[in-house]
């Protein structure tokens, strides 16, 4: 039903967490996210075809772009 996501660090070299301050508001974005049901975003997604992005992984990029001003989601 969605591509899956991983936040784990196997793709880079580095750990991308040791660079993200613990009071960022991106940290703040993934937690209050991540709390969200999944059903909220299974309802809405009527299914079939190609497997999507993860709305959760949208909805944060979304919500982070907003509080930096970047209204365009292109």
């Amino acid at each position: 039903m969605y591509i899956q996501y991983t936040m784990d660090p196997l793709c880079f070299p580095m750990d991308l967490e040791e660079d993200i301050p613990e009071n960022h508001l991106v940290r703040l974005v993934n937690a209050a996210v991540n709390r969200l049901d999944d059903a909220i975003f299974d309802a809405a997604y009527p299914g079939g075809g190609r497997d999507s992005y993860h709305p959760k992984m949208l909805t944060k990029v979304i919500i982070y772009a907003y509080t930096q001003r970047i209204y365009s989601s292109r």
